[in-house]
């Protein structure tokens, strides 16, 4: 384990303009930026167990709306703590997302701004998994990791992991059947699943080691961070999850072209048994933590990485989200900075010290996650970090610290696209020749007006926000080698 740094590793840009515009848009009747909020009470340190869906869209759950998809052990955590309604995820894509998360920095500061295989950590940036062990947790990652491979500074057991288990590139997490995974630094084959067989669908053995690690590591503070692969497509998920919705809804074939990945006959009961074996899975989480007699020393969150997906064959994935209304009432789908691609689910439970039932409409983003964590272990997160502490909203202690301003950005080969948001104002501009679109929030969940020609003097303000967020990415070297779906399906 790597100590803190003495000095910031990332410097903010501009500062004092973010402060000024973020000002300037706090409109009459709003609260203004609240003082730090207090430390948390001494307590013992509680377990952490970080619950992350892949492609989970923000009306997926029936405690965020769904009521064709059952999700009832996803619906009891938010009944027995809180739901966030305005929480919005590091990116609209994976990899992106999930360094925001892991190092507490937006998109135009986190190291890994792109789904692009040469990115990743280094030896120098700061994750959760790292503060929470020099506080003295275990920590073990299981499921998607996106931040780096194999003999890279961004292996998870490079970046303050003990243990790991799944896929750590995203390709490779796109296979519900591969014959292969990683266990650290191990290669665990299944060959059961070679030659087009179904035998071990991998989700099923990432829960499975992660309960272990749970039940293993319960007696000392532990942190388990479960990423896991969730309804990403490809679309395919065991009988016994999809039987039950087979004939409830219109049969629809939503196939996949690309060469490997599996198609459904009939996708919308395979997308429901999907996120059905999730909301099962996290049941098991919640079922382990009261055996062992942890519930109450243990927080458990639950978020998404981005919006819910779109496109695939004759917009088979479209269909299915717009089917269950997987999005809800928000415009977009994974891969855009409208709401739709932002905006995810988040609950939080922590019996005895967050209030079951709570519903709170307070802005914030994954990159609050880490300085929350540190807060709640007792650890000082690295300095001139985006995040701020959720503990005062989580905990109704103190008062909370409000965002200046949030953040996005992501380079595409036409240039970069980014989106803000202050207050009730949003801001997407979807390429560096398109101009800024502007939606008010507040009136306009669903971004259907456009008002930037109404607001020019808010378009501007925003624009300048957008300037000052973004630093220089890093310049990655690249890679020789770029994996194939041979490399993971045989």
């Amino acid at each position: 384990m790597r100590s803190l740094p003495a000095q910031p590793i990332h410097r903010r840009s501009k500062p004092s303009i973010i402060a000024g515009l973020a000002a300037a848009l706090v409109l009459p009747g709003t609260l203004p930026i609240c003082a730090p909020a207090a430390a948390a009470a001494e307590a013992p340190k509680p377990n952490i167990i970080l619950i992350v869906a892949d492609d989970l869209g923000y009306g997926h759950l029936g405690a965020y709306g769904q009521k064709k998809i059952h999700t009832p052990h996803l619906d009891r955590l938010a009944a027995e703590g809180m739901r966030f309604t305005q929480m919005y995820a590091g990116s609209h894509v994976c990899q992106p997302s999930r360094s925001v998360l892991m190092t507490g920095l937006h998109t135009g500061h986190t190291p890994v701004r792109a789904n692009d295989v040469k990115q990743l950590l280094y030896d120098k940036d700061v994750t959760v998994a790292e503060l929470l062990g020099e506080a003295g947790y275990t920590s073990g990652g299981f499921g998607k990791w996106g931040l780096g491979f194999e003999g890279t500074s961004g292996h998870p057991l490079k970046q303050g992991f003990d243990e790991f288990f799944g896929q750590l590139l995203q390709v490779h997490a796109h296979f519900y059947y591969p014959y292969w995974a990683w266990h650290n630094n191990e290669k665990v084959l299944f060959p059961e699943n070679e030659g087009g067989r179904r035998g071990t669908y991998i989700q099923d053995a990432i829960h499975s080691h992660a309960l272990t690690f749970i039940r293993k590591n319960h007696e000392r503070p532990l942190f388990a961070y479960l990423p896991y692969i969730i309804p990403h497509v490809e679309l395919v998920v065991p009988e016994d999850s999809e039987k039950p919705y087979r004939g409830k809804f219109p049969k629809r074939a939503i196939l996949d072209t690309r060469p490997g990945y599996i198609g459904s006959e009939d996708g919308y009961a395979t997308v429901a048994g999907m996120i059905s074996r999730l909301d099962r899975q996290v049941g098991g989480v919640l079922a382990l933590v009261k055996e062992l007699g942890i519930d109450d020393n243990t927080l458990i969150i639950f978020t998404s990485d981005n919006g819910a997906q779109n496109g695939g064959k004759d917009a088979g994935w479209t269909a299915m989200t717009d089917f269950f209304e997987g999005n809800g009432p928000l415009r977009g789908y994974k891969g855009t900075f409208y709401e739709g691609g932002l905006r995810v689910p988040f609950i939080a439970r922590w019996p005895g010290r967050i209030e079951p039932g709570t519903l709170t409409d307070h802005i914030a983003a994954f990159q609050d996650v880490l300085p929350t964590l540190a807060e709640l272990a007792g650890v000082e997160p690295p300095e001139n970090i985006d995040g701020l502490s959720l503990v005062p909203t989580l905990l109704a202690r103190g008062e909370q610290r409000e965002h200046d301003g949030l953040y996005w950005e992501y380079a595409r080969s036409g240039g970069l696209s980014r989106a803000a948001r202050i207050g009730r104002w949003k801001a997407v501009q979807n390429g560096p020749r398109s101009p800024v679109e502007l939606y008010d929030l507040e009136t306009d969940i669903s971004e259907s007006t456009n008002v930037a020609a109404k607001h020019p003097e808010i378009v501007e303000r925003l624009t300048k926000f957008m300037d000052a967020a973004h630093e220089p990415p890093r310049d990655f070297p690249p890679r020789i080698e770029r994996p194939t779906i041979k490399d993971y399906v045989r």
